[in-house]
């Protein structure tokens, strides 16, 4: 029981909780990407390039008016490869963990995510990857990868 409440605490103070700290975070960056998702589940962009060794500064935003129980997206980012039909279909059921599937093969996919977000927020978060590739990324919000994806190709 300690060791999950030192991890949570861990977890909590290492995430920006202010604009302030979620601006030092970005300005760490050498990329910085904004990406917006909509009513209509989709995101303004398909594709990202940055070198291998960048690190990519990911904003993403949810520019939906709906509640976000009906229409909360996400960005989750897989490693090159990935099955995202398998991936998405494996958390459908988690509700709790923003859709993410439970095995651990799966969960091992992800490179780096945003939670489930509701109408008019936003978050950042920071993706370094060493190797080039085709990152795919997508909305693990139940339905939405169909459409919802895109990926991030690293050279």
């Amino acid at each position: 029981m300690r060791t999950i409440l030192l991890t949570l605490t861990a977890v909590v103070l290492s995430v920006p909780s202010t604009w302030a700290e979620e601006k030092a975070v970005t300005a760490k960056a050498d990329v910085k990407v904004t990406i917006t998702g909509n009513d209509q589940m989709k995101y303004d962009k398909a594709e990202i390039e940055v070198e291998a060794g960048q690190t990519l500064a990911l904003t993403f935003k949810n520019i939906g008016a709906l509640p976000k129980a009906a229409m909360g997206h996400n960005v989750v980012i897989l490693k090159p490869g990935s099955d995202i039909p398998k991936f998405a279909i494996g958390g459908v059921a988690n509700k709790a963990g923003d859709y993410l599937p439970l095995d651990p093969a799966l969960a091992a996919l992800v490179v780096a995510k945003t939670k489930i977000l509701g109408p008019k927020e936003e978050e950042t978060i920071l993706f370094k990857p060493a190797a080039a590739g085709d990152y795919p990324f997508l909305c693990t919000f139940p339905g939405h990868f169909g459409i919802m994806k895109g990926v991030i190709k690293v050279k």
